[in-house]
């Protein structure tokens, strides 16, 4: 039985190191006290006991000019340490291309990368941090945040003492330690911990794996190691790393005595941390699956408040997974696989108290409430109040008209010719989809077979017309006929809908996390007959066409008589006088209500997908993506299945949507 710490009183338990704007200690109290310790029931910050009561906020997912005021939020709402994941897919998304402030290639990707400033601005605000950098972080990223260059060096086997992907691993942590390892407590910075992988016990057993990765860590780190698995005793065992404080994530209750039932290893035990308590969840796209949110539900929302209160109470100490998701924007979202492919929304709203604009919720102010009862009301440690929440913008209605045809864009590109289909990664392509055209030599007929499964979502066409979809995100995706003649051409549109990230026990196999590859793999059959010869194109979509490159008569007898992806464009103008200097004031949802799935960017940025199935219907347009003072904006939408649309239509809303709809691919 774990001995629990007596309650301490108020001025002791968060005293002022805990809670003050800058935890930096002073000369004297730094040179005689660790920075961040524990021992068997407490954390320890400059000697003093510290319960961490923290949320996770993860920087890559939230537009950088929104960083101060979504850390300034979390203060408010009675936290004092945010805990980060970091993708290493959009620091290094290439090998040795290090790419750390946002910008350059994969700009259109992600928010920022600039880890380091996101930290100091914790700090500035009174807050310290936990460090989270995998390599592996799950958070319903593509490929758990793995670089997709990882799946084309031959013999790589991810998660494992593999050479291969160690070498790769302990670069990635090097560099990134570089740029953080003087903003750790022990040099008078806000980082007090950092994690050894992510919940490696529900993966596997390579203890040699998680001891080096220690290593490596604790080669770069002066502060304070711990790994975070699922409160059972399977999950523990698998994770657990000797000389690493070892804890849990869900329930606490259940969690917290199995960590001390199951780790016996002295060297492992410590103070009591739910590394993960789970706000609600994140939301994947289908028909049948509504969104989640926590706060309507009252009962769980009291259960929230108990839990709180049992971890707090007894001078434990918790992360809100999540206190702020952010957005999955451009192409960063990832699947769980279910024995079908379940692809995350880019929507990460998470139903967590700080919405994905950043505005603040009833689950917010109650969780707020229930926190304050164990931080005092007066003095250094005061929970300030949060600022009230801007009203979101709206746009009037603008209307889109066809640019030019996806297919029309295949001039500019050259084919890769090969007698079967190649991969994605193949083409040395990250995201986006791949279009495989074949001319047909000899009359075929029966059904068709995009290679070993489809990956993900397969548009076909036959001579320009479609006829079709193949989709992984149903456990039978449809089957689709084709009777071809000689000089036929048949097109595969492959969308990749995001790499797994993770899987359910129901799908009884862990390879999932090995086999990110997207496109077609494997022989493309009709019938019995296997197709050979394909042009292969890459369409990364890394940004949208900038100008039209077709006649307007051209480009309308191509959207009106095709069903092939047609890119459509419009502009609107802010009216804003320039005397708000905030941006969030411009934050908007933006809809594209007649279509049916596509992508879309504004300001060259790509604010990620949509699709009518739901249940996300709105995409957050941030406002510092807008130039503001009637100056020009652009909006670019890929619509992939326009059938015979004329034009579309976008507006933002003040209001976020969320609902469901029937597929009309699989009536």
């Amino acid at each position: 039985m774990r001995w629990y710490t007596p309650v301490l009183g108020l001025s002791t338990l968060f005293a002022a190191p805990a809670w003050a704007s800058n935890s930096s200690p002073s000369p004297t109290l730094s040179a005689a006290l660790p920075a961040f310790t524990y021992d068997r029931r407490s954390f320890l910050l400059h000697g003093q006991p510290y319960v961490i009561v923290g949320g996770q906020m993860d920087p890559q997912r939230i537009p950088p000019g929104y960083w101060r005021d979504r850390l300034v939020k979390a203060k408010a709402m009675g936290l004092n340490t945010i805990f980060s994941y970091v993708y290493w897919n959009l620091l290094e998304p290439k090998p040795g291309q290090w790419v750390d402030n946002g910008k350059g290639k994969e700009e259109n990707n992600s928010t920022s990368n600039n880890i380091a400033e996101f930290f100091r601005i914790a700090q500035e605000e009174g807050l310290n941090v936990v460090l989270r950098p995998g390599p592996y972080i799950c958070g319903e990223r593509d490929w758990g945040g793995f670089p997709a260059w990882l799946s084309r060096v031959p013999g790589m086997k991810v998660r494992s003492s593999n050479e291969l992907f160690m070498r790769a691993s302990e670069g990635y942590l090097n560099r990134l330690a570089a740029d953080l390892r003087d903003l750790q407590v022990t040099r008078g910075g806000p980082l007090l911990m950092v994690q050894v992988e992510n919940e490696y016990g529900s993966y596997g057993e390579d203890h040699n794996y998680t001891r080096r990765l220690r290593d490596i860590l604790r080669g770069n780190f002066e502060v304070p190691l711990y790994t975070n698995d699922g409160g059972v005793d399977w999950t523990l065992r698998g994770g657990e790393v000797p000389g690493v404080l070892a804890e849990i994530d869900g329930d606490p209750r259940a969690g917290f005595a199995a960590r001390d039932r199951y780790i016996q290893e002295p060297s492992e035990l410590g103070p009591l941390l739910d590394g993960e308590y789970y706000t609600t969840g994140p939301d994947v796209w289908g028909s049948g699956n509504p969104h989640n949110a926590g706060a309507e539900d009252p009962a769980q929302m009291q259960r929230y408040v108990e839990d709180l209160g049992f971890v707090l109470g007894a001078n434990n100490s918790i992360s809100l997974y999540m206190f702020h998701g952010g957005t999955n924007f451009g192409f960063s979202n990832g699947a769980i696989w279910k024995n079908y492919t379940a692809p995350f929304v880019t929507s990460y709203d998470y139903g967590a108290p700080l919405d994905e604009s950043g505005r603040t919720t009833d689950m917010y102010f109650a969780l707020r409430e229930a926190i304050g009862k164990y931080v005092p009301r007066g003095g250094v440690g005061v929970i300030p109040e949060p600022p009230k929440n801007v009203p979101l913008f709206e746009i009037g209605n603008i209307t889109l008209s066809p640019m030019i045809s996806l297919f029309d864009t295949l001039g500019e590109k050259t084919a890769t010719t090969s007698v079967s289909p190649v991969t994605m990664e193949e083409l040395d392509q990250d995201y986006g989809l791949v279009l495989y055209e074949h001319k047909v030599a000899a009359s075929v007929e029966g059904g068709l077979q995009p290679g070993d499964r489809a990956r993900d979502r397969v548009i076909v066409y036959v001579n320009g017309t479609k006829r079709g979809v193949i989709d992984s995100t149903y456990a039978q995706p449809a089957q689709v006929r084709l009777s071809l003649e000689p000089g036929d051409t048949l097109q595969l549109l492959v969308e990749n809908l995001g790499r797994v990230d993770y899987w359910s026990r129901e799908s009884g196999t862990f390879v999932a996390l090995e086999d990110p590859y997207k496109g077609i793999k494997g022989n493309v059959t009709v019938g019995s007959e296997v197709l050979s010869g394909w042009d292969v194109y890459s369409l990364p979509l890394e940004a949208p066409p900038t100008e039209r490159k077709s006649s307007p008569a051209t480009t309308t007898k191509t959207t009106i008589d095709s069903s092939s992806p047609v890119f459509f464009r419009g502009t609107f103008a802010v009216e804003s006088d320039g005397n708000s200097t905030d941006p969030a004031a411009l934050d908007t949802f933006l809809e594209v209500p007649g279509g049916v799935k596509g992508v879309v960017w504004v300001n060259g940025f790509n604010l990620g997908r949509y699709w009518v199935v739901g249940p996300q219907q709105s995409l957050y347009l941030p406002g510092t993506l807008l130039r503001p003072n009637n100056a020009e904006n652009e909006v670019i939408v890929l619509e992939l299945e326009p059938d015979g649309t004329e034009s579309l239509t976008a507006f933002g809303s003040a209001e976020r949507r969320w609902a469901n709809y029937p597929d009309p691919d699989y009536p």
